[in-house]
């Protein structure tokens, strides 16, 4: 089996548990952002509506969304966004950039969100893919509240049920993140997935594809969509050999499947992960990611939503 090749020490202990999950059910749903708000107000107001048109409980306590569409990227200004970077003290082993505003709108190209909830209201974990005003590519972390679409932006949502995402404390990063939650408490390997989805959390220093191969196995799951898709991994190994060596990055998910080797029934599983990120230098790369090349910076938060 591939090794691990990088890894973070990170301030606090190390917890026993690798990954938290949580079985849900979800709910597709095409939607538009309406222009005017910002873009943590335009994916609730969206989120909410739909579900109420849905006959789903609203408002909508968590959903995992992909942004924008082929040929058909949206404006936003103003728009402040920060970089993946090095800790500038002890207190943490990564930490972000100072905080960059455009002097122009952007046409926001890609993006995935993870939205739920932080001290019970709405809020969202948005990586990012955008042009500046000058065509020039950017990513990062958007600012969810700084962030005003000037356009209608088209949007893909996956809203949870039975489960959700909450901001909780991490004593191992010493950061405030979104982790997967069902009545009440964080979902364990050990839960069964009735409902055919699955809400995940991977820890740092675990590897992303192996371990959402092992989830998959341990879950009874033998053909799954990567829904979501937000995280970060310690530098980056793609599988045609190319090596991110900045090792602070921003990672979002363009596409994600786990399924049997070579399409046969008895294959062992096999993830697949095109991603695009940014690392601390500023550069950017997109592939797919080699499996047990990657392991988790921070933290890498998504969906598995098992094929029928």
């Amino acid at each position: 089996m591939p090794q691990l090749t990088r890894e973070i020490r990170h301030p606090g202990p190390v917890a026993a548990q690798r990954h938290q999950v949580a079985p849900a059910t979800l709910c597709e749903l095409a939607l538009t952002l309406e222009p005017g708000r910002s873009l943590l107000a335009a994916v609730r107001e969206a989120l909410d509506a739909a579900a109420q048109a849905r006959g789903l409980p609203a408002p909508c306590r968590s959903a995992v969304l992909r942004l924008g569409e082929p040929g058909r990227d949206a404006a936003m200004f103003p728009f402040a966004w920060v970089m993946p970077a090095r800790a500038k003290t002890p207190a943490h082993a990564v930490y972000f950039s100072d905080r960059f505003d455009a002097a122009q709108a952007v046409r926001l190209r890609d993006a995935t969100v993870t939205y739920g909830q932080r001290e019970g209201q709405p809020f969202l974990h948005c990586h990012a893919d955008w042009l500046d005003a000058q065509g020039q590519r950017r990513c990062g972390h958007v600012l969810p509240t700084e962030a005003v679409l000037t356009e209608p932006m088209p949007a893909r949502a996956w809203l949870l049920q039975g489960a959700g995402f909450e901001v909780r404390a991490d004593a191992e990063t010493a950061f405030s993140l979104f982790q997967p939650v069902a009545d009440g408490a964080a979902g364990g390997p050990g839960h069964a997935a009735p409902a055919g989805a699955l809400a995940v959390r991977l820890a740092p220093n675990t590897d992303v594809c192996l371990s959402l191969e092992a989830l998959c196995r341990a879950h009874g799951i033998r053909r799954a969509t990567v829904r979501g898709g937000v995280g970060s991994t310690v530098g980056a190994v793609f599988n045609d050999g190319r090596v991110v060596e900045p090792f602070v990055t921003e990672t979002l998910v363009r596409a994600g499947r786990i399924a049997p080797e070579g399409g046969r029934p008895d294959g062992e599983l096999r993830a697949e992960l095109d991603v695009s990120l940014v690392d601390h230098t500023g550069g950017l790369a997109d592939g797919r990611l080699a499996r047990g090349r990657n392991p988790v910076l921070v933290t890498f938060e998504l969906v598995l939503e098992a094929d029928q």
